[in-house]
């Protein structure tokens, strides 16, 4: 009967540290409390602030709400998720007219909506929005 050799102390820990690595790796790519995609948008309308925060052709991140508000050269606003459509994660970063998401780079336009850098694939989703009393209001039934 054979015995097996036992692995080296250095062979033990350095499987550790592999584990331990891609652990923290999986984790880094899910979204804030653990779930594989974050937390939609609005469920309910929300007061997202003052009509004149979003200049004609430019964009405001509401990061608290996960939306982003773009208004056009000819004054139309649009709303839409800062959720990633291709890994779910927040998008927190505006750029110009331009939303960069953290986790794998995807970047998406925030006067339509539409990809202009994958990974991602899919536009981001739109949401109703609506002006009431001179404030931006975005979300189901709005």
């Amino acid at each position: 009967m054979t015995a097996c050799p036992s692995a080296s102390r250095r062979t033990v820990l350095r499987g550790a540290a592999v584990t331990s690595v891609a652990g923290l790796g999986a984790a880094a790519c899910k979204a804030p409390g653990g779930a594989a995609t974050a937390q939609a948008t609005p469920t309910a309308p929300v007061d997202l602030g003052a009509e004149s925060e979003v200049a004609r052709g430019g964009a405001q991140l509401y990061r608290d709400h996960n939306v982003v508000v773009s208004r056009s050269a000819g004054g139309v606003l649009k709303a839409f998720s800062t959720i990633c459509t291709h890994a779910g994660c927040p998008i927190n970063r505006l750029q110009d007219t331009t939303l960069v998401c953290p986790c794998h780079g995807s970047e998406f336009d925030a006067l339509t909506g539409k990809v202009v850098r994958s990974p991602a694939t899919e536009p981001l989703d739109e949401l109703p929005v609506k002006t009431a009393n001179g404030r931006i209001v975005a979300g189901p039934g709005a």
